[in-house]
Order: C-alpha cells, then sequence, then structure tokens
C-alpha cells in the first residue's frame, strides 16, 4: 500500500466514522487574502449585483462595509475568484476520496461574521438540500483563524450516520440568526465538539452531520468563512421548484458547477437559477 492510498483511506475512514474531516492548510495564505479581498468587493458592489445589498460610500470604512451582513448567498454567480475556489484542487482531492469521482457543485455561501454577530442554530444541511444518494458535502473554508470566541463550528460528531433527518421547529433563542433549529436527536450540547481552524483550512462535513455555530464574542476582528456544497454528479438534484408539467420524481435541477470526473445528465444542459442575494435577518426566516 502507498503513502497516498493510506492516507486517502485515513480520510474517507475519519469522514464515515465522524461525518467531518479537516483539510490543514489547503488554501495558501496567498489564496486566502485574495478571497478576503474578493469578499470587501463584493460587498462593496463591485462584482455585480446582490439582491438585498446597500450601496456602500467611498469613504466608508473596508470593515464597516463587510460587517453590515451576515451571508451572502451564490458569490460564485459573480465572482470569478470564488467560482474557481468551487474547484480548488485540494478541496476537490477530497471530496473525490469521500463522494466518488464525479462531482458537482451546486451552492456557494460566504459568511461575514462582525463582533456580536449570531450563529445558527442546530441544523443538517440535507433538510435544506436534499440529495437522494446522501452524497451532500460541505467544504467550510476558514478565512480568518475560526476559534470559539469569533463563532467557529461545532459538530456532533457521528450524527450523520443513521441517515435521519431530525425535525425542526421555530425558536427565540437571540444567539441564532434562523429562527429554525432541529431537535429530538440522541444527543446533547456536551456531545458537541468545536473545530477551530486556521486561514487557509477547509472542513469537510457530511449533509446529515448536526453542526450549529455561536456568537461571535471576540472583542475585534471578524470571522470570514466561504462555504461550497457539493454531491455526487451521478445522482439528481431535487432542490429548487420543478417547472411546470415536470414530475417531482423526475425534476433535476441543473444549476451546478461540475468539478471532477464526468457528469452523466451533460446531455441535459445546465441552468442559471439562483442568483446572488443577501440572507434575510432573522426576522425574515432561515434561507440556505
Amino acid at each position: 500500500m502507498t503513502a497516498t492510498t493510506a492516507r486517502d483511506e485515513d480520510l474517507a475512514a475519519r469522514f464515515a466514522r465522524h461525518g467531518y474531516a479537516i483539510l490543514p492548510g489547503a488554501l495558501s495564505a496567498v489564496e486566502a487574502d485574495e478571497l478576503r479581498a474578493e469578499t470587501l468587493a463584493i460587498c462593496r458592489g463591485q462584482r455585480g449585483a446582490v439582491s438585498g445589498m446597500q450601496p456602500s460610500a467611498d469613504d466608508e470604512p473596508d470593515d464597516a462595509v463587510v460587517r453590515r451582513y451576515a451571508c451572502i448567498h451564490f458569490p460564485h454567480k459573480i465572482s470569478p475568484t470564488m467560482h474557481r475556489t468551487l474547484a480548488h484542487p485540494a478541496i476537490v482531492s477530497a471530496l473525490t476520496r469521500v463522494i466518488g469521482p464525479d462531482v458537482k457543485a451546486m451552492q456557494s455561501m460566504l459568511f461575514t461574521k462582525g463582533e456580536g454577530k449570531p450563529g445558527q442554530a442546530w441544523h443538517q444541511d440535507e433538510f435544506f438540500i436534499p440529495t437522494r444518494d446522501r452524497s451532500l458535502t460541505a467544504a467550510w473554508i476558514a478565512l480568518d483563524d475560526a476559534t470559539t470566541e469569533n463563532g467557529c463550528l461545532w459538530v456532533l460528531p457521528g450524527s450523520h450516520r443513521a441517515g435521519v433527518i431530525y425535525p425542526d421547529r421555530e425558536h427565540e433563542d437571540p444567539r441564532f440568526d434562523c429562527s429554525i433549529e432541529a431537535y429530538d436527536f440522541p444527543y446533547s450540547d456536551d456531545d458537541a465538539v468545536p473545530v477551530e481552524i486556521q486561514a487557509g483550512s477547509v472542513l469537510l462535513f457530511n449533509g446529515y452531520l448536526l453542526h450549529r455555530s455561536l456568537p461571535n464574542t471576540a472583542r475585534s476582528g471578524l470571522r470570514r468563512a466561504l462555504i461550497n456544497h457539493y454531491m455526487s454528479a451521478q445522482s439528481l438534484l431535487p432542490w429548487t421548484q420543478p417547472p411546470e408539467g415536470v414530475h417531482v420524481a423526475k425534476w433535476d435541477c441543473r444549476d451546478i458547477v461540475m468539478v471532477a470526473g464526468s457528469d452523466p445528465y451533460a446531455w441535459r444542459g445546465t441552468a442559471d437559477i439562483t442568483r446572488p442575494h443577501i440572507r434575510p435577518d432573522r426576522d425574515g426566516g432561515c434561507h440556505r
């Protein structure tokens, strides 16, 4: 067995057992710097229209502009840099080990959590992005050091293995910006593990893994992160509403980006359905 194969099996085994794996230093310091600069350009409206974004004055401090927003959905639609990051070699290499040889991306989210900003309650990504083969995988790219003080992710290791989507309910916890939380699962907060990673590192996790983040309680500093979602290209994606006349069982959302291997449904073409937008605040609900 070669050393490379051993590493591959190691990553796949850890991912299968715990539901997540860390890729330390997957992105270089230069790449992380570039993504932070791109975050500012997006927030200043320099990369194109983002629904819900406010104009910024030229003399407004950069940090103040970025701190306005909690989450920008689909930044890869207007940012060539973030579009390229979908297929970052280090991330794709890991994805092919935990998903398979054919991988497609369907979403990106840019989180800009400033001081005092809330987190998100326990949830499972598969609840929001249903797949047919349980292959949904997130790549959580830290653009700043993520710590317990500034709101890193917390996970419930192994909570993905049952393959169960737990029920959800409304809640009034001010620590979280989303009014929906998962509940009635066989774990407690005491089972949770914080995932503190350095800028440029990546947290991969399964779509069924229960995870949450807490507010940024650091005295200074943003906690920026770019999160991309992937799945097997061999599975249909019944995510958005099907067009009129198309049965839901046959619907396959083709607003995708291939990042590895081949697309067995390439004959269907691709679509441009989703547009960049600011996540509404708590009163507007939780939109992924």
